[in-house]
Formats: structure tokens, sequence, C-alpha cells
């Protein structure tokens, strides 16, 4: 997808994508109707103007009547102040309206993207995606607010104004309707290549957001490597390149600009000058030719004002086109449309049957091939084989992340495919071998195992993890800011709360990546009790890597190349497998 975007997207010549903001903004029909009658009022105030102001110089000023021009002045200042007031309303509308749809964008985007499975991740880079739902919604933002305001008052007092110039005089209006096209059509070309050039300089902000997430996930191990100068030279890089990218826009945008300004006050100056010519001439009076002047600078500036958000405009569609694709996103995995329901509480029966499956990023290699694995409730088995025998892929297949190419998964005699994923997820709990733990506190951080949870609750199953010591020392205890992914713990504190986390889910089904890896051997023993504890009554399938797990389950599984080569209890695979002897000697520390 990442590709898609910044090279393969269609290189559109419309304004098609802003058609997604619709449902959005019709949600909230009564503020549009608002603002758009507050738009008219306003604009019939703004061209009753020059009507008070031709009336003013045709009779007021030749009646020298004090008391007539004063009549005349007071409805001059009654259209302007109703005029402001209904602009000012308008204003606050329609930019309430576009601060709500850009809430509303943001919202289902994340929802959307958040949904997402494990492919879309694989082909689409978070700095990609961090991007969209920052500097894309931004430009959406201008759009849906102040751009679509003055795009509308524009169009309204142009429409309005030229309606009122014909009135005034048909053969001037006429000049001006011949000129329209040689301003626009220039306006539209040079727009879309404004387009194109916005939606290069998104894809190039994207770049680098990408590339600065990338580095400060891993910045221990920049730093560990001295390669700060490098990434710092990458990052200017690929700034310099958003910053020509963005240059590029800004010198097209600024030639768009005069192109527009000039060309349309070029047109007045010529019609303004036969204007003057027919006063002359005796076939309008000096009033109809102040009126007229005064609709030609209406006209004037609300197409000055279209040329210059006509730019703003045509970024917005490109940005809105890159948050169409994650508005239009639809995961793989998903439910049916009948889902299946477990009864309850699952009792945590697992069959495996024939699984086949190539990750969309490694096609030629299998992750898994024809594994077939029956689990009884309650048993605990431990899968062991060397790096990429489909360990954790197997873990990945029963969480539903993906869908096996052949062959199915079972829970207590339910095909997993048939399952709302959600429903499926609830019945297992997972401590990976990698704790991830959220900027919030302990508490919280404990308290994503089980949402609805007490703080009584969470600092019991800390005490069952053997977290609670650290917990409480620290600076305010439960209540302690964790940092960003947990950085102000060590690495087996954070897997203490990971455990504590999985203790308080409470699931029938457990996966445990190595759960104690990360442990010196005094939490290693703590933990090692709680998980005993934990087990007992459920279904657990362990990722093993240490020696002291393996000969505490009930089987264990070797695999290579994806799939089973051997099952058995320790000492039976040490005498049938060579492979399990090897990785005893080599990797669990057997003698």
């Amino acid at each position: 997808m990442a590709e898609k975007n910044s090279s393969g997207r269609p290189r559109g010549t419309s304004l098609q994508p802003l058609r997604a903001l619709a449902p959005f903004v019709l949600a909230y029909r009564g503020t549009l109707i608002a603002a758009l009658a507050a738009l008219l009022v306003a604009s019939v105030a703004l061209l009753a103007l020059p009507i008070a102001l031709r009336f003013l110089i045709d009779n007021g000023f030749a009646t020298d009547n004090v008391s007539t021009i004063n009549r005349y002045f007071g409805w001059f200042f009654a259209a302007a102040a109703l005029f402001g007031g209904f602009a000012a309303l308008r204003y606050y509308l329609i930019s309430w309206l576009g601060e709500r749809v850009v809430a509303d964008i943001r919202s289902e985007v994340y929802d959307r993207v958040i949904r997402m499975d494990p492919t879309f991740f694989e082909t689409t880079r978070t700095g990609e995606v961090l991007s969209r739902l920052t500097a894309d919604i931004t430009l959406v933002q201008s759009v849906a607010g102040v751009s679509l305001s003055i795009a509308l008052r524009s169009i309204l007092n142009l429409i309005g104004g030229l309606v009122m110039l014909a009135l005034t005089s048909v053969q001037l209006t006429l000049y001006i309707l011949l000129g329209i096209p040689l301003v626009i059509v220039p306006i539209i070309m040079v727009g879309r290549r404004i387009r194109h050039q916005s939606r290069t300089t998104q894809d190039r902000v994207a770049d680098t957001s990408g590339l600065a997430d990338e580095t400060l996930n891993a910045i221990q191990t920049v730093q560990a490597f001295t390669l700060e100068p490098l990434q710092s030279e990458r990052y200017t890089h690929a700034v310099e390149e958003s910053f020509k990218a963005a240059i590029r826009r800004v010198r097209t945008r600024a030639f768009l600009t005069a192109l527009g300004i000039t060309m349309v006050f070029g047109a007045i100056t010529i019609i303004l000058w036969s204007g003057s010519r027919a006063v002359l001439a005796g076939s309008m009076s000096g009033g109809e030719l102040a009126q007229f002047l005064m609709y030609s600078l209406f006209v004037g500036s609300s197409a000055a004002g279209l040329s210059e958000v006509w730019g703003e405009v045509q970024r917005g569609a490109g940005a809105m086109e890159r948050l169409s694709e994650l508005l239009i996103a639809r995961p793989a995995i998903r439910a049916p449309e009948k889902p299946a329901v477990l009864a309850g509480r699952a009792s945590g029966r697992i069959s495996f049957r024939h699984l086949k499956f190539h990750y969309p990023s490694r096609p030629d290699t299998a992750a898994l091939e024809d594994f077939s694995l029956e689990i009884e409730p309650g048993e605990t088995v431990a899968i062991v084989g060397p790096s990429g025998a489909g360990k954790s892929t197997s873990f990945q297949m029963l969480l539903r992340f993906y869908d096996p190419e052949a062959g199915s998964i079972e829970i207590d005699g339910i095909d997993i495919a048939n399952l709302d994923p959600t429903a499926l997820r609830q019945q297992i709990g997972l401590v990976p071998q990698e704790t991830v733990l959220f900027g919030d506190s302990a508490r919280e951080n404990i308290r994503y195992g089980k949402p609805d949870a007490d703080d009584f609750a969470v600092e019991q199953v800390a005490v069952a993890a053997a977290a609670d010591e650290f917990i409480n020392a620290l600076p305010d205890g439960f209540d302690t800011f964790l940092g960003e992914r947990g950085t102000r713990i060590s690495g087996g504190q954070r897997q203490r709360v990971a455990i504590a986390r999985a203790i308080l889910k409470d699931p029938p089904i457990l996966l445990l990546d190595e759960a104690t890896s990360s442990l010196d051997a005094e939490s290693e023993q703590l933990v090692q009790i709680a998980l005993d504890g934990l087990m007992k009554g459920r279904t657990t399938l362990v990722i093993a890597h240490r020696l002291a797990t393996v000969k505490k389950v009930d089987r264990i599984v070797v695999m290579e190349a994806g799939r089973i080569v051997a099952i058995g209890n320790h000492d039976e695979l040490m005498q049938s497998s060579e492979l399990y002897a090897r990785l005893a000697n080599l990797q669990f520390g057997d003698t």
C-alpha cells in the first residue's frame, strides 16, 4: 500500500475525492442549512449596498435635502450591519461544521485502521498512517472549514453580482461573461498541477514521519551503533525532499494567485473604461456606474477568492483521496454475516487440522505445512523448535490474525473462521516475549486485560504476578506513569505487568511466549508459581525457551520448517528426536 500511495495512485483531475466528505457533512444537516441561510442573508445584504449607493448618488445628492441623504445613508448602514452580523454567523457555523467533520473523520480513520489485520501493517508503514491522521486531515480541515466558507461566499456573491450587473447594464455584463472563460480555464489547469504537487508533498511528509517513527522506536540501537550522524543525514535528506516538493507547490500556487488576480482585475479595468465612456455619452448615470463598479468589485473579488481557494481545495482533494484509501479499507479478517457463538466460556479444546500458510511478505517460504495438533481442555503443551520453525505463527493463526490457505482451526468443535474475531480473542490470553506497555500508569496497563476491573482486582493480580512490590516502590505506586512503551521500568518488570494483565483477563486459553524469559532467578520463581496456579484448569500453549518450562508441561511439540516432527515429553524426546536433543543441549542448556 505504501508503494501504491507514492507512485501508483491515480492522478486525479477532479474534485471527486471530496465527495467522500458528503456523509460526514450531511450528518449535521441542521447546522449546514442554518449556515447556508446565514450566507444567503449576508449575500443579499451585501448586494443591496450598491443599490443604496446608486440612489444616494443619483437622488440624494441631486435633491440637496439633508433628510433624504440621511435616509439613504441609513439604508446603506443598515445593509452593512445586516451583512456584518450574518457574515459572522455564517463564518461561525461553517467553521464549527468544518471542525466537527474533521473530528469525525479523524475518529473514523483511526477506528478503521486499528481494526485492520496484520497483513495491512506488513505493507503499510506506521509513519504513513500517522501522516494521514495529522497532515492530511489538517488539509481537509482547511477545506471543510475556512476554504468552504470562502468558496460558498464567493460563489454566491459571484452569481448574485453577475445578476445585478446584468440588471444594471446588459451590454457591459456580456463583456464580462465573454471574459470569464479566459480567466477560469487557466486557473483550473494550474489547479490540477497544484493537486498533483500537493499529493507528492504529502507523500514526502509521510516519508519523514515514517523515518522518524522507525528511528525513535529503536533509539537505543541507533545510539549503541553510534549511527546518530547517519540517521540525521537520512532524515535531513528526507526533509529536504519534502521541502523541495513543498516549494514546487508554493511556486505554482503563487503563480495561480497572480494569474487569477491579474486577469480578473484586468478584465474589470476594461469594463469600467467602457462604462465611463457610457456615462460621458449620457447612456448611464453616475449612480449606475458606481453601482456597476461595486458589483464589478464584488464579482472580481469573488473570482479572485475562488482562484485563491481553488489551490487549497485541490490540496484538500489530494489529501481526501489518501484518507479515502483508509476509510474504504476493509480487514481481510472479519466476522462472517452470521457468526457462530461459543456456549459461554470455552472449555479449551483446540484442533489444528492440516494447516498450510505462507506470510504475504514471504510467499516462497511456508510458515506452516500440514500442521495438525489436537489439544485437550486444560492441557499444557509446549512448542519448541529453531528460529523460523513456525512456533509464533501457530499462535497468530489461533488468534486469527491470519487465515490459513488450507486446513482449519477449531475451538470446542467450532471453526474459528465462523466466529467473530473479537469473541474468539476474548477467550484467549496472550503474554508475548516482547512485552508491549502503553504510555499510561501501571494500574491502567494492568487494567488493559479487563477494562472494567476495579482497583482492588488490579492490585490483587499484581500480587499474583509478583509485580506489587516493585510497583508500590515507584514514586506514585500504581498510579506511576511508566513512560512510552514502559521505558521507565526494566524488561523483567514489564514482563510481570504483562503477566498481571493476562491474569486479570482470566481467559480459558493461555498463550505464553516464554513469559518468564526476561526475569531474574528470584522473580522467575515467584512468577512461575503464579503461572502454575493460573494454568490450572486452562488450556495453555507455551513457546518454550527454557528447560524448566518444558519439563513441567503435558506434551512437547517439536517443529521444524513449519511442520511437526515429534511429539512427546522431555525424556521421550531426548531419546527419539535428534532435533529436540540438540535443542535441549544448546537452547535449553540441558547436559
